[in-house]
């Protein structure tokens, strides 16, 4: 199987940069199953129905989300009717969605977990702790098994790779916007990558305007964040698993943007 995951996508700019590099990335590597982190597709913030769905018309399989989840409050209406579509599955019990999903593709189940972490994040249920519950219920009924961990601290997302070390097959971390390089396979089979980065604007902070960024660093003062325009960039990476075993093969990063992309 090959999985091909794109980065936190943010605002209009990071949707424009699907449609642009998607068609080339399907060429090239052929993936089974397309992921994307959706949880800054709208407006920066949280994602809702109308995107959703040019996603999936686009080819993706499967959306996962993270600590904007709940931003854009549309996503109530919906979460519970989309299974393509998955929150942290550490949140508390009874939050609407769910944690985790399984995919089909080219006749084989992927089982795709999204975790939060909690260090420099809002205090939720231990991810360590819900991995192991999930993998209790579903591991042995997949071969193939991807884990989103969107979290703020290195150090956590580490952690999550090593605590799963040959227990699924990849653990990418997401949320820091700014992709790591760090690329590997772990030696007990597990693809690993600390943050695979972000698909959005490429000057400004983290996808959002320097102005107000840079005025509440400098004086402490609320500051609206704005996502910013203008051109972009795109981060992913794609990740070959052993259909015998269902561990890694190989992970790849995915790097380019406006200036330097070439389509396939």
């Amino acid at each position: 199987m090959k999985l091909l995951f794109i980065g936190d996508i943010v605002g209009s700019v990071g949707r424009k940069a699907l449609r642009n590099v998607l068609p080339g990335l399907k060429s090239k590597y052929r993936p089974d199953v397309i992921l994307v982190n959706g949880e800054n597709a709208a407006h920066g913030r949280g994602i809702n129905q109308a995107i959703a769905r040019e996603f999936f018309d686009q080819g993706v399989h499967g959306i996962t989300m993270g600590n904007h989840t709940w931003d854009n409050r549309e996503i109530f209406d919906f979460i519970d009717d989309e299974p393509r579509l998955i929150r942290p599955a550490n949140f508390p019990y009874g939050t609407p969605g769910n944690g985790y999903m399984s995919l089909k593709a080219a006749g084989k189940d992927l089982l795709v977990i999204n975790l939060q972490g909690r260090t420099f994040l809002p205090p939720l249920d231990c991810p360590f702790q819900t991995v192991d519950a999930i993998l209790e219920r579903e591991g042995s009924r997949h071969k193939y098994i991807f884990v989103d961990f969107h979290a703020e601290a290195t150090s956590e997302k580490i952690a999550m790779g090593w605590y799963l070390n040959g227990r699924v097959s990849a653990v990418v971390g997401t949320h820091t916007h700014v992709q790591s390089n760090d690329n590997r396979v772990l030696p007990g089979g597990t693809a690993y990558l600390t943050d695979v980065g972000m698909v959005g604007p490429r000057d400004g902070i983290l996808g959002m305007e320097q102005e107000g960024v840079m005025h509440r660093f400098l004086t402490q003062l609320p500051s609206r964040f704005v996502v910013d325009e203008g051109k972009w960039h795109f981060h992913a990476a794609v990740i070959e698993l052993d259909d015998q075993t269902g561990l890694a093969k190989s992970i790849q990063q995915i790097r380019t943007d406006e200036d330097n992309y070439i389509s396939e």
